[in-house]
């Protein structure tokens, strides 16, 4: 009889536990907002995080940042690393041309050819054993220069003399770094058709896969050969474009120590660099950099930089990195340390740590700045605008998706074609506060029934008990 009565007890008390609610989620539940504006007919859009969500978001993984439509539903997004990308930029060389003479049907043979130290071509000249008064044009070779890093030839284009309105040929071109080794582009067909009106139709350009070469050789399979005025190449370059970049500029406080500054900063900034900026002039100061951790491992790689014993409990300095910053005066003109690189690093408070004969007064302290490359938001755009970009709460959870569930089927090409949505000013939501776990209006009444559940049982439990004992006095006085 017991056990039916316990498992309607926790039955009874599992279903008061189980009409609670789950925490709200509205725009108004968190400290900031930006409108998002979103291009018409885009259902996937993407932008770069704002540098502001980084400043007034409350959680190191953003867990905390939220996108609504218009009537405050929840939308869709995922959270990824800037694309890679890169530009590519088109640059017209004019070639240096030089005529190779010769005998017909003789070939390309016995030509001698000169070059400078840097690879610079001076000269083409047909030797003499092999010139002839019949000698005629067989081939030009062209020296493009030498190529920048990353540089490639995509095409030529050639440009007849002022005289030539009707021609047609087809040339073979070819390639060489060191004008004894030849390989084969392609052949195509040159022509020029000039009408009455002095409108031409022209087909005056070889195009083939970029690559790089310096030395070009142009012959002719059919029709006359021709000395062309200028040959210009079309070289195309891609650059790796940097993603935007944010940074913070932190003001410093003194610590404890005289020695030690502390710069307080948001949680949520996935900061790579780091630098110092100086006030004064001809400053060099070196410096330890580092975050105040609560007893936990330190790496050994990172032992060198400052040895201190880690204590059995409470706080204990990391440093992270050790180099000195300047800024030097010289003739007029500064010279600056930079920013430095670092893995990512999330704190809520660097620390800047000097020797004790370069303590610093509170005007003298440099401002610390972090960089950071910020996220790339991707976003289904369902629901109704307008629609908003919300952060700033403690106590959310990530609702951040899978970029396969949010862009599904999507290649990386598509997705760097997607339209770009832009933000709005930021807004504070007049001081809102955590959303509660559990509704003000039926707390009190939940608490009382559990309570009351579990009051009765012991109840029940106890008549039966004494219904139990009284059965055995009863069969014993009967004995």
């Amino acid at each position: 009889m017991k056990s039916p009565f316990l498992l309607g007890t926790c039955l009874i008390a599992g279903g008061a536990l189980a009409t609670t609610p789950a925490p709200l989620d509205r725009p108004q539940d968190y400290g900031w907002s930006m409108p998002v504006r979103v291009p018409a007919g885009a259902g996937l859009v993407q932008f770069s995080l704002p540098r502001e969500v980084y400043l007034h978001a409350r959680s190191p993984s953003l867990a905390d940042v939220r996108l609504f439509d218009g009537d405050g539903k929840r939308l869709a997004y995922a959270i990824v690393a800037p694309p890679v990308q890169s530009a590519t930029q088109q640059t017209n060389i004019p070639a240096r041309i030089f005529p190779v003479t010769g005998t017909p049907g003789i070939g390309l043979q016995g030509i001698d050819i000169r070059t400078a130290d840097d690879g610079r071509l001076l000269s083409v000249s047909t030797r003499a054993s092999t010139a002839a008064s019949t000698a005629a044009l067989q081939a030009l070779i062209l020296d493009l220069g030498k190529q920048k890093e990353g540089r490639r030839i995509a095409a030529l284009r050639f440009t007849p003399p002022a005289s030539t309105d009707n021609y047609s040929a087809q040339v073979l071109l070819e390639m060489s770094d060191d004008l004894k080794q030849w390989d084969a582009i392609g052949t195509t067909t040159l022509n020029w058709l000039s009408n009455s009106d002095t409108q031409t139709l022209a087909n005056d350009s070889i195009a083939f896969a970029p690559r790089a070469f310096r030395y070009a050789r142009l012959s002719w399979q059919a029709g006359e050969a021709l000395a062309f005025s200028a040959i210009t190449a079309q070289a195309v370059s891609e650059t790796e474009v940097t993603p935007p970049r944010a940074a913070i500029v932190l003001q410093g406080l003194p610590g404890k120590q005289d020695d030690e500054w502390r710069y307080a900063t948001p949680i949520a900034i996935p900061a790579d660099s780091i630098a110092l900026q100086f006030t004064q002039s001809n400053v060099v100061m070196p410096v330890t950099l580092g975050v105040y951790r609560q007893n936990s491992y330190i790496p050994r790689h990172r032992l060198h930089l400052r040895q201190q014993a880690r204590p059995a409990q409470g706080a204990y300095f990391d440093p992270l990195l050790s180099t000195t910053f300047y800024r030097i005066g010289i003739d007029g003109k500064e010279r600056i340390s930079g920013e430095l690189a670092m893995p990512v690093t999330q704190t809520a408070q660097w620390v800047m740590q000097t020797s004790p004969e370069q303590a610093l007064s509170a005007g003298n302290a440099p401002t610390l700045r972090l960089g950071w490359t910020p996220a790339t938001v991707v976003l289904l755009a369902s629901g109704k605008p307008p629609y908003r970009l919300a952060f700033g709460r403690s106590d959310a959870a990530s609702v951040v998706q899978p970029l396969s569930q949010v862009a599904p089927g999507f290649k990386a090409d598509e997705l760097l074609a997607l339209k770009t949505v832009s933000t709005g000013p930021l807004q504070a939501n007049g001081g809102a506060a955590p959303a509660p776990t559990i509704a003000s209006d039926g707390a009190p009444w939940r608490l009382a029934a559990l309570w009351a559940a579990l009051l009765l049982g012991v109840a029940v439990l106890g008549f039966f008990a004494w219904r139990l004992l009284a059965q055995m006095k009863q069969e014993k006085t009967d004995q």
